[in-house]
């Protein structure tokens, strides 16, 4: 069973490397703006007592964005828990909406956000251009050889 908690500052340590680790440095480009998730406030997935994913978000006005999210083991339903969480932690703080950025070729996320009830509110036609200016390490083409060009928007309103 996953659990999940609140992110602390003894969990900042492991959060930094598993951001460094998912995105080759812990700082994520979108919208043609980096953000620093090592940051943010965020949530922990446990279990059995082993930190097994991540979720870090920042609160803007009557919007919460998810701005890094890392399940360190897939299809045990840790992505759906942090999700929850961020959602939670969203509604507390009576945001409208909850977003999020993915690229174009991330289809397994896309799945996973779709599913939790996520729509497509964006299409950001060769976004990825602008945040590779800002982030040179994001790569032209995934492992798969799919181009990573295009930014998407998802989100689920609150309201």
């Amino acid at each position: 069973m996953v659990a999940v908690r609140p992110l602390t500052d003894e969990d900042r340590a492991w959060a930094t490397q598993v951001e460094a680790d998912s995105w080759g440095v812990p700082v994520v480009a979108r919208l043609g703006e980096l953000v620093d998730p090592t940051r943010l406030p965020g949530f922990v997935a446990v279990v059995d007592g082993e930190r097994v994913g991540l979720v870090t978000y920042a609160v803007r006005g009557d919007e919460c964005e998810v701005v890094t999210i890392r399940s360190l083991r897939e299809g045990e339903g840790i992505g759906h828990a942090l999700l929850d969480a961020a959602r939670e932690a969203a509604v507390a703080a009576r945001c409208r909406r909850l977003w999020l950025i993915t690229t174009n070729n991330n289809f397994r996320a896309l799945r996973v956000y779709q599913r939790w009830g996520m729509d497509i509110a964006a299409f950001h036609r060769n976004a990825v251009a602008d945040s590779r200016r800002l982030k040179p390490s994001i790569p032209e083409r995934d492992d798969d050889g799919i181009a990573i060009a295009h930014e998407l928007e998802l989100e689920l309103r609150l309201d």
